[in-house]
């Protein structure tokens, strides 16, 4: 599913707002959970999972077309767990 699909799910499923509210409400719920992120902090959104941000250390890794060795930088990650609810619906048991 992808952002305008999500935004026309909610919106049929709530006749009563307007599209572009919808629409506004979905950007700002995303724009959130990046600024959350962004500042280090960890969000979860109970029944469904925990978003946070994994620190990766600088290595040296091998270009794989030339095999030449290359130095990665230190970098951040966004990282997603699951929720139990999400991963019992997922092997049918929900």
């Amino acid at each position: 599913m992808i952002r305008s699909e999500l935004i026309q799910k909610v919106a049929d499923e709530n006749p009563h707002l307007y599209q572009r509210d919808v629409e506004k409400i979905v950007n700002t719920i995303f724009e959130e959970v990046i600024q959350a992120l962004s500042d280090g902090n960890r969000v979860e959104l109970r029944g469904f999972g925990a978003f946070s941000v994994k620190q990766r250390d600088a290595r040296t890794g091998r270009n794989p077309r030339t095999g030449e060795a290359v130095e990665v930088e230190e970098k951040h990650v966004p990282f997603f767990k699951a929720g139990k609810l999400l991963r019992d619906r997922l092997n049918g048991k929900a």
